[in-house]
C-alpha cells in the first residue's frame, strides 16, 4: 500500500513538473528578454517596456522605441503609473507609485507553447483620460486568462501629459495633443510584433476598455494609424460620437485642435512659459499640480487631423473606420457617480438653456425639471446619456447600418442594496474581470453566477467574433430596423433599447449641432 501512495505522489510531482515546464515563463520581446511569474495555470509579466520613457525632450512627444536592456529582466512587479492625481490609486487600492517613466504593459498567458496561438484581449483603463493606471486590483487578468486568452493592459500618459495641444508641438511633428491615443497605438504595435511568443495570436485582438477607454477604443476605431492592429472592439461605458466641440456646447468633449491649442497655451502660461523646450524642463509634479484634481476632463483626445482625422459621426457614415465587430453597451444609472449636489429645477434649466441653445426647449421636455427633485433625476439622467448612452446607440445605429461586421449590444440593470437605482458606472467590471472588491463584502452566488456568464459572454466575442455560445441565453444582433439590446440584470433577456424618448431628444440635438458646424 506505501509503494501504491509513493508511485501516486511520484506521478503526481512528474505531472506536475511537466505542467510547470510547459508553461511560458521567459521569452525574449522587443529590447531583451523578460522573465515572468507563475501563477497556478496562468503566468503573468509585470512591467514590460513597450517605449522609452516620454521625459526630458520625450515629453510631448510620440512613444520613442525602447531602451533595450541587457540580460533577463524580472517582471514580477508593475511599473509606476503615470504621472496624475493619486486620489484614484487611493480609491481603488493601486500601488501609489507614479513616474513619467511608465510606458509599460502587463501579460497573463495560459498558454504552453508559442504555439498555442489563443486570442488576445488588449484592455485599456478609463478615468476621463486624467487618470488610470493598469495596476488596480480590479483589472487583474487572471480569470480572463484561464478562460483560454492572453490578456494584455497598456499603460498610457494622461492629463497634460497625453493630451496638451499647441501650435509649437503641432510644428515639430503630425498632430499635437494625442500622445496617450499615440501610447495605446504603440502598445498595440509592440502586441502584433510580440505577443507570439507568449502563446497569443497577433492575428486575433480584441480591445477593450470602459469609460474613457471605451471611449478610446471607439478613437482607435476611426483611427487610420490603428488599422489591422485589432480585429475586435469592446466599449463599457464608452464611444465619442458627439460633434467637436468649439466653445460651451452642452453634451460634447471632444475638442477641435484649434480650440485645444488655445487651452494649452493657457495651460503653459499658468506654468510661467510660454515655451515647450523651458516646459519640458519642469519638473512633473509642477505640470500636475498647475492640471488640478483627478476626472476634472481639462484635457481631452483631440480631433488633429493625424490620429483623429475628424468628427467619428462623419466618419462612420462615409464608412471612414476600421470595420471590426464590435460588443457595446453602457449601465442604467451611470449619471449618479457624476451628479452634482444641489441641482434645483431653477439651476438645471438655466444649465440646459445655456449648453444646448436652439435645441433647449426639446431637451427639458425629454429631461423635466417641474421640481427640485425632478430636476437632480433628470441632471444625472442628461448626464448618463450625453456621455454613454447616446454615443453607444449610435455607434450601434451606424455600425449595423454601414459596417459589413456585427454589433452586440448590452444594457446592464444590475441593481445592489448600494444600487437600488440602477447599476452606476462602472459597476459591470468586476463582473467582467471576475474581481470583486473584498473592501464591499462578499459576491453572492447570484454574483459569481452572473460574472462566469458575462466573462463567457466577452471571451466568446475575443474568440468568435459573436458572444453567444452554449449555455448563454441568445444575445441577438443590433439591427437598426429592430434595435434589440441584452439586459443584465437578474435574468440575461434582449429587450428594446431603453430610454428612446431622451436618446432621440439627443440625436436631434447633435445634427442640428453638426449642421451648425458645417456652416462656420
Amino acid at each position: 500500500m506505501k509503494r501504491q501512495v509513493l508511485a501516486c505522489l511520484l506521478t503526481f510531482s512528474a505531472v506536475g513538473g511537466a505542467w510547470a515546464q510547459s508553461q511560458i515563463d521567459t521569452v525574449k520581446v522587443t529590447g531583451g528578454s523578460v522573465q515572468g511569474v507563475a501563477a497556478g495555470n496562468v503566468v503573468f509579466f509585470k512591467g514590460i517596456p513597450f517605449a522609452a520613457p516620454p521625459r526630458g525632450q520625450d515629453r510631448w512627444r510620440a512613444p520613442q522605441p525602447v531602451v533595450s536592456w541587457s540580460g533577463v529582466k524580472k517582471t514580477d512587479t508593475f511599473a509606476p503609473s503615470c504621472i496624475q492625481d493619486p486620489a484614484l490609486a487611493q480609491v481603488f487600492g493601486a500601488p501609489p507609485k507614479f513616474s513619467e517613466d511608465c510606458l509599460y504593459l502587463n501579460v497573463w498567458t495560459p498558454a504552453h507553447s508559442p504555439n498555442d496561438r489563443l486570442p488576445v484581449m488588449v484592455w485599456i483603463y478609463g478615468g476621463a483620460f486624467a487618470a488610470g493606471m493598469t495596476s488596480i486590483p480590479l483589472y487583474d487578468g487572471t480569470k480572463l486568462a484561464q478562460q483560454g486568452v492572453v490578456f494584455v493592459s497598456i499603460a498610457y500618459r494622461v492629463g497634460p501629459f497625453g493630451f496638451l495641444a499647441l501650435p509649437q508641438l503641432e510644428r515639430e511633428g503630425k498632430g499635437s495633443g494625442n500622445y496617450g491615443l499615440l501610447d495605446m497605438i504603440a502598445g498595440l504595435q509592440w502586441v502584433k510584433k510580440n505577443i507570439n511568443a507568449f502563446g497569443g495570436d497577433s492575428t486575433h485582438v480584441t480591445i477593450f476598455g470602459e469609460s474613457a477607454g471605451g471611449i478610446a477604443v471607439s478613437m482607435l476605431a476611426a483611427s487610420p494609424l490603428a488599422k489591422g492592429l485589432f480585429q475586435r472592439a469592446i466599449s463599457e461605458s464608452g464611444g465619442y460620437l458627439q460633434p467637436p466641440k468649439f466653445a460651451n456646447e452642452g453634451g460634447q468633449n471632444g475638442l477641435t485642435l484649434k480650440l485645444a491649442e488655445k487651452q494649452g497655451e493657457q495651460f503653459l502660461s499658468g506654468l510661467g512659459t510660454r515655451d515647450v523646450a523651458a516646459a519640458r524642463t519642469l519638473s512633473p509634479d509642477l505640470i500636475q499640480r498647475e492640471a488640478g484634481p483627478a476626472l476634472s476632463a481639462r484635457f481631452w483626445p483631440v480631433y488633429d487631423n493625424y490620429v483623429l482625422p475628424g468628427d467619428e459621426y462623419e466618419l462612420y457614415e462615409l464608412n471612414h473606420f476600421n470595420d471590426t465587430p464590435v460588443l457595446i453597451g453602457t449601465n442604467s444609472d451611470e449619471g449618479a457617480l457624476f451628479a452634482q449636489p444641489g441641482v434645483t429645477s431653477a439651476s438645471f434649466t438655466a444649465q440646459v438653456r445655456q449648453g444646448y441653445d436652439a435645441k433647449a426647449n426639446a431637451i427639458l421636455a425629454a429631461y423635466p425639471s417641474n421640481t427640485d427633485a425632478e430636476a437632480a433625476t433628470s441632471s444625472k439622467n442628461l448626464f448618463r446619456d450625453t456621455a454613454f448612452a447616446w454615443p453607444t446607440w449610435a455607434w450601434a445605429r451606424l455600425q449595423s447600418r454601414v459596417g459589413k461586421n456585427p454589433v452586440f449590444v448590452y444594457y446592464f440593470d444590475h441593481r445592489t442594496p448600494l444600487s437600488p437605482d440602477g447599476a452606476t458606472h462602472g459597476a459591470e467590471m468586476p463582473y467582467v474581470f471576475g474581481n470583486f472588491d473584498p473592501r464591499q463584502g462578499t459576491p453572492t452566488a447570484a454574483d459569481i453566477a452572473l460574472s462566469e456568464h458575462m466573462m463567457a459572454y466577452w471571451v466568446n466575442f475575443a474568440k468568435y467574433g459573436n458572444p453567444n455560445g452554449n449555455g448563454l441565453p441568445n444575445w441577438p444582433t443590433f439591427q437598426e430596423n429592430t434595435q434589440q439590446v441584452l439586459y443584465i440584470d437578474g435574468t440575461l433577456a434582449a429587450k428594446p433599447v431603453p430610454n428612446i424618448a431622451q436618446l432621440q431628444a439627443l440625436n436631434d440635438y447633435y445634427s442640428w449641432r453638426r449642421a451648425e458646424a458645417q456652416k462656420r
